[in-house]
């Protein structure tokens, strides 16, 4: 299967792609000398289409040859069909021990993460981003703490890592974001 480089469209054969157009270079194939083995056995028949004697075996029972009008079709009175007789008047009781609901609520919440978040494939730990900085997985979702410090106008020292103001990509502060090349600003 040729595969082309260009728009990874797969076809059998020729020497330039059915999509997009592009020449697909192959190689011609390489002449080998062939000799032939002295210990090989050969084949006793000539050729590869010669007629071969065949005879039908006698005990060979035939079924497959048969009609299906010729078969005999005979009922099974013990065969259970899958039905059953209606059921009936049926008492229906509650169970008395079976819990129907959920449990009474106390008012309180399970609080959402703060902090740090772990990455769940190779356990590296990251303060921001979506996308965990090692492998590239997507991070869990989880709230940071608000600090005071985080806040809208809050600024990082240089070289720490911050999100970019502009698209929010994880950089570092008095750099060019990789992104959108937009300046990260640092504190003084």
């Amino acid at each position: 299967m040729i595969i082309c480089p260009m728009c990874e469209h797969q076809q059998a054969q020729g020497t330039e792609c059915e999509v997009c157009g592009k020449k697909l270079f192959t190689t011609a194939p390489v002449a080998v000398a062939v000799t032939r083995l002295a210990d090989l056995e050969q084949t006793q028949l000539a050729g590869g289409r010669a007629p071969v004697q065949t005879a039908a075996i006698p005990d060979l029972e035939l079924t497959a040859q048969q009609a299906v009008r010729e078969v005999a079709v005979q009922p099974v009175p013990e065969l259970d069909t899958g039905r059953s007789a209606a059921a009936g008047n049926v008492v229906v009781a509650p169970v008395q021990d079976m819990d129907t609901g959920r449990a009474v609520s106390d008012g309180l919440k399970t609080a959402a993460p703060t902090g740090p978040v772990v990455c769940r494939y190779c356990r590296n730990v990251q303060d921001i981003g979506a996308v965990c900085d090692r492998c590239g997985m997507r991070l869990p979702k989880a709230r940071l703490a608000p600090t005071a410090a985080s806040g809208p106008g809050a600024l990082v020292q240089s070289g720490e890592r911050t999100a970019c103001p502009k698209c929010h990509t994880p950089g570092y502060a008095g750099r060019a974001c990789v992104t959108c090349s937009t300046l990260i600003p640092a504190a003084e």
